[in-house]
C-alpha cells in the first residue's frame, strides 16, 4: 500500500524518465543494428577480418560498464552521448557474432544450389542468406535490446536521465520504493522489447524457414502502433523546448545534499530574476562535475573546499578553514578559469561513525579513542575515501591507524553493514541525514586531521559577467544555512522520503525567500 501511495505521489516524474529510457535505449539498439550487422556480414566475406573484429567486440564486452562510461566522459561531456556510445559498444558483440555464425552457419549446398540457377552474389545474401540467418540474427538483436535496458540505468550518471535515476536515488538514501519505481518499469520495458523484436522476427522470417503457421495480422497492428508511439517520442525530442533567452545550467553531484541545493538554487534564480535554470542532476563524483563546467556543459555547481584543495588541487592535509578556501579560490581560477564564489556557510566534513551500542562498549568519543581498539573493530569506508590522501592515507599516518579488517563499501549500503554488524566503522559526511535516521555517533577529529568542506559555489565566468545578480542571492541563502540545518534537510530526504526538490521549495519559502 505503501508502495502504491509512493507511486501515486510521484507518477509524473516516472512516467518522464521512462520515456527517457525508451528514447535512449531504442537508439543506442538501432544505431547497434546499423553498425553491427553490416560488419557481421562484412567478415563474412573478408575472414581476415574475422579474428579481429570479434576480438574487439570480445574485449568492448569484458570492460566495465562503468568504467567504460567514465572514459568516454571526459572526451565527449555528459549529457546522453556518452551513454548512447557505451551502451551501442556493449550491444556489438552479439549482434556481429550472431550475424557471423547465422550466415556462416548456412548448409553450402543451399549456396551452390542458388549458384547453379544464376543468381548473384547480392543475390544470394538478400534473398537466401539472410532469410535462412534471420532467425540467429535476431537471437542476437533480442539479446542486445534486452542487456540495453539494464546498461541504461547507467546514464543517470552522465546526466542523460532514464530510469537509472530513481534507481540510484533510491540506493543512495536507503528508499526501497524509489529503487522498485525504477527496477520494475525497467523489467517491463525490457520483456515488452523482446516481445515487440519476437514479433519482428516473426514478420520479417521468410514463410520457408518458420517451423509453424501463425496469424499475422494482430501482431501487424502491435507492432505498428508501438512504432507510432515511439516516433511521436521521438518527434517530441526533437522539438526545442521553450525557453528564455537569459539561461544557465547547474549541476550537481550523485547524493542527497546536492540534489537539495541544486533545486534550492535553482526555485531563488528562477523565482527572483528572470534567468531559466536546467539542472544535471547526479553527475556522479566532484571530478565528472568538475569536468562538465570545463567543457561548458554545466554553468555551476555546488562544491566543497576540502574536494578542491585535496583532491583537485592534490594539497597535504590542512585544518585551517581560510587558507584553504583562499587557495583553492585562487588556484581553481589560475588553473581553469572558473571563480569560487563565498561559501554557503556550513561544512560537510568527513568523520567517523559507530553505532550508539559500539560506542558505549568501548567508551568511544574521539578518533584517538577509537585508535585504542581498533585491532577489534571493521572499517568499511567508501571506494573513494580509502584512495585520497587526506582522508584514508592520511588518517592512518596521523592516528596509526591499524583495523582488524577494512570492508570498503560505497554509497548508503555501508550504513545497512554498520547496523547489521557486518562493520563496526564507517566514514561519513557530517551533515549527512543517515547519520540522524539511525543516531549514530559521530567521533570527534581530536588531532583536526580532516580537511574544512565547507560548500562553495563553483561557476565559470558566464555567471561572473553576464549574471551578477546571481552571487547576492547565493549570499542571502548562506545566512539561513549551516551545518544543523543541511543535516535536517537531507533527513527529510532520506527518512521522511521527501522528495528534495519539495524539501528545498519548503525551505525556501518557509524562510520567505521565494513567494
Amino acid at each position: 500500500m505503501e508502495f502504491l501511495s509512493y507511486i501515486i505521489a510521484n507518477f509524473k516524474e516516472i512516467i518522464s524518465l521512462l520515456i527517457e529510457h525508451i528514447e535512449l535505449t531504442f537508439l543506442s539498439v538501432f544505431l547497434a543494428i546499423i553498425i553491427g550487422v553490416p560488419i557481421g556480414i562484412l567478415i563474412c566475406y573478408v575472414k581476415k577480418l574475422a579474428k579481429p573484429v570479434l576480438a574487439f567486440s570480445n574485449v568492448m564486452q569484458a570492460i566495465p560498464s562503468m568504467a567504460l562510461l567514465g572514459f568516454t566522459i571526459p572526451f565527449l561531456g555528459i549529457g546522453s552521448t556518452p551513454a548512447i556510445l557505451m551502451v551501442v559498444l556493449y550491444s556489438l558483440l552479439p549482434i556481429i557474432k550472431n550475424t557471423y555464425i547465422g550466415i556462416e552457419g548456412i548448409n553450402l549446398q543451399t549456396i551452390e544450389a542458388a549458384q547453379g540457377i544464376g543468381l548473384t552474389k547480392w543475390q544470394i545474401l538478400t534473398k537466401v542468406q539472410i532469410p535462412l540467418a534471420l532467425p540467429v540474427i535476431m537471437a542476437g538483436i533480442r539479446i542486445s535490446a534486452v542487456s540495453a535496458v539494464g546498461l541504461m540505468t547507467l546514464a543517470a550518471f552522465c546526466g542523460a536521465g532514464g530510469l537509472g535515476y530513481l534507481v540510484y536515488a533510491g540506493i543512495r538514501s536507503i528508499n526501497n520504493f524509489q529503487i522498485l519505481s525504477g527496477a520494475i518499469p525497467a523489467c517491463l520495458l525490457a520483456l515488452f522489447i523482446d516481445y515487440l523484436l519476437g514479433i519482428v522476427e516473426d514478420l520479417t522470417t521468410p514463410k520457408y524457414a518458420k517451423k509453424e503457421k501463425k496469424s499475422n495480422l494482430g501482431r501487424k497492428i502491435i507492432l505498428i502502433i508501438c512504432g507510432i508511439i515511439i516516433f511521436f517520442f521521438f518527434l517530441l525530442s526533437l522539438f526545442p523546448k521553450e525557453s528564455s533567452s537569459r539561461q544557465i545550467t547547474i549541476g550537481s553531484m550523485d547524493f542527497t545534499e546536492q540534489e537539495i541545493l541544486s533545486y534550492m538554487i535553482k526555485d531563488l534564480i528562477e523565482n527572483r530574476t528572470d534567468i531559466s535554470v536546467n539542472q544535471k542532476l547526479s553527475l556522479g563524483s566532484s571530478s565528472i562535475v568538475l569536468n562538465a563546467i570545463k567543457q561548458n556543459d554545466i554553468d555551476m555547481y555546488v562544491d566543497y573546499t576540502g574536494t578542491i584543495y585535496g583532491s583537485v588541487l592534490k594539497k597535504d592535509p590542512n585544518s585551517n578553514v581560510e587558507e584553504v578556501y583562499n587557495i583553492s579560490k585562487s588556484q581553481m581560477k589560475e588553473l581553469y578559469d572558473l571563480n569560487i564564489l563565498a561559501d554557503l556557510n556550513f561544512n560537510n566534513t568527513y568523520t567517523l561513525a559507530v553505532t550508539k551500542n559500539t560506542a558505549l562498549k568501548y567508551n568511544l568519543q574521539t578518533i584517538s579513542d577509537l585508535k585504542k581498539v581498533d585491532q577489534e573493530l571493521r572499517f568499511s569506508p567508501t571506494l573513494v575515501f580509502m584512495e585520497r590522501n587526506d582522508c584514508w592515507i592520511g588518517l592512518q599516518r596521523v592516528y596509526d591507524m591499524n583495523f582488524k579488517e577494512i570492508i570498503p563499501i560505497d554509497g548508503a549500503p555501508r550504513y545497512l553493514a554498520l547496523l547489521n554488524n557486518d562493520s563496526d566503522v564507517i566514514d561519513a559526511y557530517s551533515t549527512d541525514g543517515l547519520l540522524m535516521k539511525y543516531d549514530l555517533v559521530v567521533l570527534e577529529d581530536d588531532k583536526d586531521f580532516f580537511l574544512p568542506y565547507q560548500a562553495v559555489p563553483v561557476v565559470n565566468n558566464k555567471i561572473i559577467s553576464e549574471y551578477p545578480e546571481i552571487e547576492p542571492l547565493l549570499k542571502e541563502l548562506s545566512t539561513f544555512l549551516n551545518d544543523s540545518v543541511m543535516r535536517e534537510l537531507n533527513y527529510l530526504v532520506d527518512e521522511e522520503r521527501i522528495s528534495p526538490e519539495l524539501v528545498a521549495a519548503n525551505f525556501l519559502k518557509q524562510k520567505n525567500l521565494i513567494n
